[in-house]
């Protein structure tokens, strides 16, 4: 299979799909990797590292688009891109396809198969690919979060840890998966007060055994959420639904309670956002401020930190795309595989995408794969 690597063109993006060592892994399997010039520019990798590790090096992405059998990226495909796509070609990257229908749309009517990183699963119903940005993320998020609550930044001018005298910040963090976790790691090692809100009795029975009493877990309700964010000098959006769209738990009049110069940040702006006031920023300009609050947004935080993120990346995705490139979409008879399928020759094939958008979904299991 020939396996074509395009550069990222997403705005201010500098990962890549593939690195040197995956690339050799693709070729010691027997396939082409094709990558194109300056794709590993942005994290401090060279067209002859590319080189030494098999790859061959093609000039533009049209190239790679129009003779790749699968077409290995990081983050979703931009409308120049979708719109090279091909029936019978398989895309494998980030999609968030539930708050983009353009994008979605453009996927359908290209006919690609187009496997997301996000929804594939594990036999333990974790998200082995989203993970390791889920942890680059949430710890990105109380370092951004830092600089944000600086007066220059627009911040209210506090020290996350504080010093002896002076009270360290209050961050409250809503969700206690991966991201909420790699966060407050985060915030109790700069000496920040911590609070997590979630709904799972046992996994906040796990986050006390975790933090040993550092961290204060909140059973979620409207009442709770409404108290802690009034409280907070720095909220965490952390909630995920796997495949769907982002529920809107911090409402615009909650913000009046909320002191100026306290900052948001929304980790989960890829699927559409947990704050009502947040919409997608970039790392050129990344925060804007709503009601006195500074809200960072940006969709591709993990960007920031592209070198540590491309190559933890890697090691999540490897496995399945070397899955793909040798058997073709018969890999997908891996159920888990199957879970990252969201759309096949014309159709939704995620369910939870299909509800977001209000579109007709279609089985993964009803369909017949050639390898």
């Amino acid at each position: 299979m020939k396996v074509g690597v395009p550069k990222e063109i997403k705005k201010q993006e500098n990962r890549v799909g593939l690195v040197p060592v995956s690339v050799k892994e693709y070729v010691n399997n027997g396939h082409d990797v094709v990558v194109e010039t300056l794709a590993g520019e942005g994290i401090g990798v060279s067209d002859d590292q590319y080189r030494a590790a098999g790859a061959t090096i093609i000039d533009t992405a049209e190239e790679i688009f129009a003779t790749a059998d699968m077409v290995v990226k990081v983050k979703e495909p931009q409308p120049v891109e979708w719109s090279q796509l091909r029936p019978s070609q398989i895309l494998y990257t980030y999609l968030h396809l539930a708050p983009d229908p353009e994008q979605t749309h453009g996927l359908l009517e290209s006919g690609c198969s187009a496997i997301a990183y996000e929804t594939i699963t594990d036999s333990e119903g974790g998200l082995p690919l989203l993970a390791p940005m889920s942890e680059v993320a949430g710890r990105l998020s109380i370092q951004v979060a830092a600089q944000s609550l600086e007066r220059h930044n627009g911040g209210k001018g506090l020290l996350m840890g504080g010093v002896p005298g002076v009270a360290p910040a209050r961050v409250v963090i809503i969700g206690g998966g991966n991201v909420g976790t790699n966060a407050a790691k985060i915030a109790v090692g700069m000496g920040a007060e911590v609070s997590i809100l979630d709904r799972s009795i046992e996994r906040m029975r796990q986050l006390d055994d975790l933090f040993n009493g550092r961290v204060r877990t909140i059973y979620s309700t409207a009442a709770a959420l409404e108290h802690e964010v009034s409280q907070a000098d720095v909220i965490v959006g952390a909630v995920l639904i796997p495949g769907a769209s982002a529920p809107r738990l911090v409402t615009r009049k909650m913000l009046s309670s909320i002191e100026d110069g306290s900052v948001m940040v929304d980790v989960a702006i890829d699927q559409g956002g947990c704050f009502e006031t947040s919409k997608a920023t970039t790392h050129a300009e990344p925060t804007y401020v709503v009601d006195g609050v500074v809200h960072y947004c940006v969709a591709n935080m993990p960007g920031a930190v592209a070198r540590t993120s491309s190559y933890a990346l890697n090691n999540a995705t490897l496995r399945h795309g070397i899955a793909l490139a040798n058997n073709g979409l018969s890999a997908l008879s891996d159920v888990h595989l199957a879970n990252g399928l969201n759309v096949h020759e014309g159709k939704i094939t995620n369910q939870a995408v299909a509800t977001s958008l209000g579109m007709e979904y279609v089985s993964p299991s009803a369909l017949k794969f050639a390898a």
